[in-house]
């Protein structure tokens, strides 16, 4: 994947209202594409040739077991000119944007042209994501983890109505929760469990966790974009069916942060039930690149932490871009 800041290109968001009857509120173009088509889990998927001016759209040379929206992209002139696409979106509204590039070697000789492969928007309801300085910076993903997965398979759409791309924590990569505590142990279950609160995570990330069979569960992680400024929120439920005189309560621990353990969690009676959310977070707090973290049993605690999901964004500073004269 090559880096989103080399890509000379200025997303020009109308505000009109151009929604899909099947997917509202889903833009999800194939940049280079010649055709529209829908996708294996059923996103529609349209191409890009009359959303853009400028550019050239290419196959890439290799496309063996490539889903089809990255076997093709388009690629600009290394000119330092703005290439733009146009898109309908609704306005007052918070979107879900998504970009990929897939270099897969197009041009043969990395000349530096700037490309993109993908671009998706998703809509978001209501107050989803709501900060109090979305005027000036918006949210940058850095971390969204589905704790307790079985497998590598990431959770999204349709499992997620805003497909959102959940992570698994059994992904194996470089400086990726790493340092995990011994007793770290995985849980599932297939009781429904409650999550129609502000945020609306996918049930099926609410319905695995870990849980830390010694007392704790830890992590360390780096988040890309960091240090900055945070919007970061975990999220929990109850899916033991815990004896009645069994307890869990628990607290969050970073190395320097005291007034993070301050708050007790514990999970049943926040959310008042078993299978139920709690979500808990910070809106704006400063978090280091690298990010070690861990939640800690109390000591009237009968039952180590559990932790379901977890998802850290960093507030960025929004530049609306130059007029520039060899914009196209």
């Amino acid at each position: 994947m090559a880096s989103a800041a080399a890509l000379l290109l200025q997303l020009q968001l109308l505000l009109l209202l151009s929604l899909s009857a099947a997917q509202p509120g889903f833009i999800s173009l194939d940049c280079g594409g010649a055709d529209d088509y829908t996708d294996g889990i059923g996103i529609q998927w349209t191409s890009d040739a009359k959303l853009v001016f400028g550019g050239q759209a290419t196959n890439l040379p290799v496309q063996n077991q490539l889903q089809k929206q990255y076997s093709t992209l388009r690629y600009f002139p290394a000119d330092n000119s703005k290439y733009c696409y146009t898109m309908n979106v609704r306005t007052r509204t918070r979107y879900l944007v998504r970009a990929s590039f897939l270099y897969g070697n197009f041009d043969n000789s990395n000349t530096g042209q700037p490309f993109i492969s993908t671009l998706e928007l998703r809509q978001f309801n209501g107050s989803l994501y709501y900060t109090d300085y979305e005027a000036q910076f918006f949210l940058a993903l850095s971390a969204r983890i589905n704790f307790g997965a079985d497998g590598n398979k990431s959770v999204r759409y349709p499992d997620d109505p805003f497909d959102r791309i959940w992570e698994s924590d059994s992904l194996r990569r470089a400086n990726y929760l790493v340092d995990v505590a011994p007793g770290t142990e995985r849980i599932t279950t297939t009781k429904p469990v409650f999550v129609g609160t502000e945020l609306e995570p996918p049930e099926k990330v609410m319905q695995t966790a870990v849980i830390g069979q010694n007392g704790s569960l830890n992590y360390r992680l780096d988040l890309e974009g960091f240090p900055g400024n945070a919007w970061a929120v975990s999220y929990f439920a109850e899916i033991e069916d815990l004896a009645p005189d069994e307890t869990r309560k628990f607290k969050l621990v970073v190395p320097g942060m005291p007034l993070f353990s301050k708050p007790t969690v514990d999970v049943e009676e926040n959310a008042q039930g078993k299978y139920r959310l709690y979500q808990p977070g910070y809106t704006n707090v400063t978090l280091p690149f690298v990010f070690s973290f861990e939640f800690k049993k109390t000591n009237d605690s009968s039952k180590g932490p559990i932790l379901n999901a977890m998802e850290i964004y960093k507030h960025v500073q929004i530049t609306m871009g130059s007029h520039s004269k060899h914009h196209v």
